[in-house]
């Protein structure tokens, strides 16, 4: 069975609350939702501005439990892989082993959820090759040593210098190689683990864990390959990545977590600067006949019959928000000089004044390629209205 329509329709029919929040927020600011991966509590969204989604390729996506000897979810780690603009990103969310005596559990989970990142069957280069990784979760790394009435009387008095040095993750970075190549934001803020349900005060139960920074955001970049005297390096293209904040939401209080952001600045030399699709609605659209779409392929783009162009107004949340659709493989009206056309029935489609847009989703690549410019779709009257007024105008 073809898995373009359906299993968008399939998804869209088991959504999860949180996916349907952050389309609703996004979505106002030009936001869609180009990706997700669900494992039990894990769940990964990726976002991107319309511009942007045609040269965003969505390679893989991941789920690598780690909780019962590896075949449980409940922990583990869930992985997008992509390309953007031609280089390579991964990103991961993972939920580690908690207590403070399980750091080297945490850290082999670690490893195994890096060493399951393979991707030999898609012909995709080690996760250590990609450009850019992100990781992310709740790691559940703990402050070692100090007692709880030291940790709590160094928060309150915002003194975090000493807990930093018995961060279980900073000792770690320090004795591992790899895990020194994942950077991270200074920790200046309170640590989010463990508060009361709907408060800000840390855990008062009789366990009263100690507080720690568990939930981390770390990032990682391409090592360069170092020159020589006969193997002088080669300019890299430009890709770098500054930290513009790094910061927890104390104010939030439905878990007994609190949320931490990163924003970022990437700055890019893109490798690919043409989308694999462009698209031209054809004429003057109006809602009284079949219309015609013209699209023309980049020469390495590797079409299939079960290609498909949708119609969506702007400010869509999601690539199956179409108005209608049409397979490009069905619907072909001509084809030549790398130009083609297909008809589109939009006969069924609510009068309204909002504007459209069309998206050329490929089956073999499981992403948008194209996305047209906004533009308008005339209701049935505009004719009729127009050819009265010309009639006035003669007599």
């Amino acid at each position: 069975m073809n898995c373009g329509i359906r299993s968008l329709l399939y998804d869209t029919a088991f959504e999860d609350p949180w996916s349907s929040f952050f389309m609703d927020v996004l979505s106002p600011l030009s936001f869609i939702k180009v990706s997700c991966v669900r494992m039990q509590g894990l769940l990964l969204l990726v976002f991107a501005k319309h511009q942007h989604v045609p040269f965003i390729q969505i390679l893989s996506t991941k789920s690598t439990p780690t909780g019962l000897f590896g075949y449980w979810g409940n922990k583990g780690g869930v992985n997008i892989c992509l390309k953007l603009y031609g280089y390579y990103v991964s990103i991961i969310n993972c939920h580690l082993p908690p207590h403070l005596a399980n750091n080297d559990q945490r850290l082999e989970h670690f490893d195994r959820i890096l060493e399951m990142q393979n991707f030999e069957e898609h012909d995709i280069p080690n996760i250590l090759d990609h450009d850019l990784i992100f990781w992310f979760g709740d790691m559940n790394f703990r402050i070692e040593d100090f007692g709880l009435h030291f940790v709590r009387e160094s928060i309150k008095n915002r003194c975090y210098g000493e807990l930093w040095e018995k961060d279980q993750l900073s000792i770690a970075k320090k004795r591992d190689p790899l895990l020194r190549e994942f950077q991270e934001g200074p920790l200046i803020f309170p640590p989010t683990y463990k508060f009361d349900r709907n408060s800000s005060n840390y855990d008062t139960s009789e366990k009263k864990r100690k507080p720690a920074w568990t939930d981390r955001i770390l990032w990682r970049l391409k090592r360069q390959p170092q020159a020589s005297l006969h193997t002088p390096s080669q300019p890299a293209p430009h890709f770098s990545l500054s930290l513009r904040s790094y910061i927890s939401h104390m104010m939030y209080c439905i878990s007994d977590h609190k949320p931490v952001t990163c924003t970022f600045d990437l700055e890019m030399k893109p490798l690919v600067s043409a989308p694999l699709i462009t698209l031209i609605p054809e004429g003057l659209w109006t809602m009284e006949n079949d219309m015609v779409i013209s699209y023309s392929l980049a020469p390495d783009f590797l079409y299939s019959p079960w290609d498909w162009i949708g119609l969506y107004k702007v400010g869509l949340r999601h690539i199956n928000d179409y108005m209608t659709y049409v397979w490009v493989g069905d619907n072909q009206v001509s084809s030549s000089d790398g130009l083609n056309q297909v008809y589109i029935n939009i006969s069924n489609i609510p009068e309204t004044e909002d504007q459209f847009l069309l998206c050329y989703y490929s089956n073999n690549l499981h992403s948008v390629v194209g996305i047209s410019k906004p533009f308008q779709i005339q209701p049935r009257s505009y004719f009729g209205e127009d050819a009265v007024g010309q009639a006035h105008l003669q007599m």
